[in-house]
């Protein structure tokens, strides 16, 4: 098994790439050990001195490093989790992770889940990371960033210059773009 490995803007993260599925349907963000009992690589991978949070993409792992460790000491044995894992053909996840909200959206709401989906999404998880849409509400977009996104120096800068003004060139409801835990 060969997994590639790509920086991100964030440079406390990496984005490993093992070729194959990773998550079928959605994301699983894991800002820290304890709420990684649902996965099994989460769990090798919080193993790991040094690791602060995992991200699990499409067709990525997102993995974040305390700033006290080095790259050249912990990615061969981040490496090595991930293959053995893979190889094991123990699921990723191990149940299935509830996502979207329950209701029927407004069409504002509809067209800015439209434009996160197909235009911004996919740009973002180039990078290792997702955004995840949380609420609008007087104007305002209320996201969550996830993965390599979530504690990037530039991830204010995207929010506030590429992905508020797409959302308000395509739906002039939208005021403001805000960032959310």
């Amino acid at each position: 098994m060969f997994i590639e490995t790509e920086t991100t803007p964030n440079p406390a993260t990496l984005k490993f790439l093992p070729g194959q599925t990773v998550m079928a349907r959605g994301t699983a963000d894991f800002p820290s050990a304890q709420g990684a009992g649902r996965s099994p690589l989460a769990q090798q991978l919080f193993a790991i001195d040094g690791v602060s949070t995992v991200f699990f993409g499409s067709d990525f792992i997102t993995v974040a490093k305390r700033d006290d460790k080095d790259w050249a000491v912990i990615k061969p044995q981040i490496l090595g989790a991930i293959m053995d894992h893979f190889t094991s053909g123990r699921p990723i996840v191990n149940e299935a992770e509830a996502q979207g909200e329950v209701g029927i959206d407004s069409e504002i709401v509809m067209k800015i889940k439209e434009l996160l989906d197909t235009r911004i999404r996919p740009a973002v998880a180039q990078d290792g990371g997702d955004i995840i849409f949380r609420g609008f509400e007087d104007g305002t977009v209320y996201l969550h960033m996830q993965g390599a996104c979530s504690g990037c120096p530039s991830s204010s800068a995207t929010l506030k210059h590429g992905i508020e003004n797409m959302l308000r060139y395509y739906v002039p409801e939208v005021m403001a773009v805000q960032a959310v835990e």
